[in-house]
């Protein structure tokens, strides 16, 4: 594996125990840092609520999945891998902060819906062998992620799980026509 497949997600887990850290032995909740739903202090957390985690199970729980999906979009689609992070971090944000019910919405659960939707959709809509095989991969370890989707919990947002499902799938659908991706 190339050293620079796992460095930007690296670098994004990295923030995200930083954040968490300062909170902690800070002693602030850093959740008005998220994102509250078309309120112009809620923008904020367009960009920053992917950094902001509640606990360290919340923490845990995008951390490992980011460091693998966030590895497997650098290690096999290397040239549209940072426009495939951007889409889903900030896309997904945006979204939210439209179409989310109002309270703080943190945590990177919507970039690791996105960065899961977009393996999965991008061997639909590519229909290489190759992207096909990566696809079912992430369905066999991240297929359970579809139930999120759905409101389950009113503490957790679903709005940010479906948000990064959209901007996932309607990212392979647009960068699956490049003919240049594969590394």
């Amino acid at each position: 594996m190339r050293r620079s497949t796992l460095l930007p997600p690296l670098r994004l887990v990295f923030f995200m125990w930083l954040f968490y850290s300062i909170q902690v032995y800070s002693g602030v909740d850093m959740g008005f840092l998220g994102i509250l739903p078309l309120e112009g202090s809620g923008l904020v957390g367009v960009f920053l609520a992917p950094l902001i985690h509640g606990s360290v199970s919340h923490l845990m729980s995008n951390t490992l999945p980011l460091l693998f999906l966030g590895t497997m979009v650098y290690y096999f689609y290397q040239p549209i891998a940072t426009q495939v992070m951007i889409h889903c971090y900030f896309f997904t944000n945006i979204l939210v902060w439209f179409f989310g019910r109002p309270f703080y919405h943190i945590g990177a659960s919507g970039l690791v819906y996105g960065l899961a939707f977009f393996l999965i959709s991008f061997g639909i809509f590519r229909r290489e062998a190759r992207a096909i095989i990566i696809s079912l991969i992430v369905i066999l370890i991240y297929g359970g992620l579809v139930y999120g989707i759905l409101p389950s919990n009113p503490n957790i947002s679903w709005e940010s799980h479906l948000m990064g499902a959209i901007v996932g799938i309607g990212s392979a659908f647009g960068l699956s026509k490049l003919r240049k991706v594969n590394s």
